[in-house]
């Protein structure tokens, strides 16, 4: 599954203006802040990144090997292959449903399909798999941002995946959902500091974990800042300006991937594929709310684990298990952001 058609629709906000006579008589008090106004806190802090609206983007990985293959279920020989590359499309929409000064809420869609090219997959079955079909992931997210008051603030994540290596879209069934999570309960400092901590539920690492996270934005000054999302990701960020900024940092990503395999245990196994990418990234301002995006960094091998279950984590649940080699990968994309 290699061809994605999204259609966006995009919402424009029209802002009028009125003004008002004055005399020397005239009671400026009716403007004062009326008593019992509460205030709450806005949901970035001063030079962050933009947020993504809509983004699409392409990325390639180099040549690494693949060791440790399976030849089948009753077969305990393994093959080792080489990988030529990986190609891999990411599209993400992100619309607000509601958003004013009390909550914030946006409904999404996102994309991820990694073609890997096998050199000489032969007669393997699980090689040829991957070879002919690309790893697909699509699926549907929510966040909520909710103040609570000037200084605190909830934020609510929920998404829902399909993934797998899919013949054709009837393939999808249930084995192939995944299910994430995050709640986190924070602070805003001020304008320049928001700090949260939570849990989520994530298949980020190829398999199923509940994990402690840690939320913190912080702008040091006017070009050093941070943007954390600990275990998932981490980036120190560089503003050149408020529309020209670099980051270096890391990030985790995966899922667990339904595939049918002939002579396997169940007739399907789970790929958990989960990936640790060190990379440094710049995004610049094209123009209005157009910016460039790209990537380069090193793809490391976090977990490659064929398991006969979903949700397997037992010795005796496991295909196959592959220590994959890490290339360099790069990526190059465009993304409309909010004002």
């Amino acid at each position: 599954m290699r061809k994605v058609l999204l259609g966006v629709f995009i919402f424009m906000s029209t802002i009028a203006t009125a003004q008002i006579d004055s005399t020397d008589n005239f009671d400026y008090s009716k403007f004062g802040e009326p008593e019992g106004v509460t205030r709450y806190c806005t949901q970035k802090v001063l030079n962050q990144t933009p947020q993504k609206i809509i983004s699409i983007g392409f990325e390639r990985h180099g040549s690494f090997h693949m060791p440790g293959v399976g030849m089948g279920a009753l077969l305990p020989a393994m093959q080792d292959f080489h990988i030529n590359q990986v190609s891999s499309l990411k599209a993400q929409v992100n619309v607000p449903v509601i958003s004013n000064n009390k909550i914030i809420w946006q409904m999404g869609a996102n994309y991820w399909g990694s073609q890997f090219k096998v050199e000489n997959p032969g007669t393997n079955q699980f090689a040829q798999r991957i070879n002919s079909h690309s790893f697909t992931s699509a699926g549907l997210n929510t966040t909520i941002f909710k103040p609570l008051n000037e200084t605190n603030f909830l934020i609510i994540q929920a998404s829902a995946d399909a993934n797998g290596l899919f013949h054709k879209i009837s393939d999808i069934n249930n084995n192939a959902i995944t299910l994430s999570g995050t709640f986190i309960y924070g602070w805003k400092k001020s304008e320049k500091n928001m700090i949260g901590a939570g849990i989520a539920r994530t298949y980020r690492a190829g398999q199923l974990i509940h994990v402690p996270v840690l939320f913190w934005n912080k702008t040091f000054n006017d070009n050093w800042g941070m943007e954390l999302l600990l275990p998932a990701r981490g980036f120190l960020r560089y503003n050149f300006s408020t529309s020209n900024m670099l980051q270096a940092g890391y990030e985790l990503e995966g899922n667990q991937f339904w595939t049918p395999l002939a002579g396997s245990k169940n007739g399907s196994v789970f790929i958990q594929r989960g990936e640790f990418k060190p990379r440094i990234m710049w995004d610049k301002k094209i123009s209005g709310f157009v910016w460039f995006h790209t990537e380069f960094g090193m793809r490391n091998n976090w977990r490659f684990d064929v398991m006969n279950e979903y949700n397997g984590k037992k010795q005796a649940q496991r295909y196959f298990e592959s220590r994959l080699g890490n290339p360099l990968y790069f990526n190059i994309g465009f993304n409309f952001v909010s004002p």
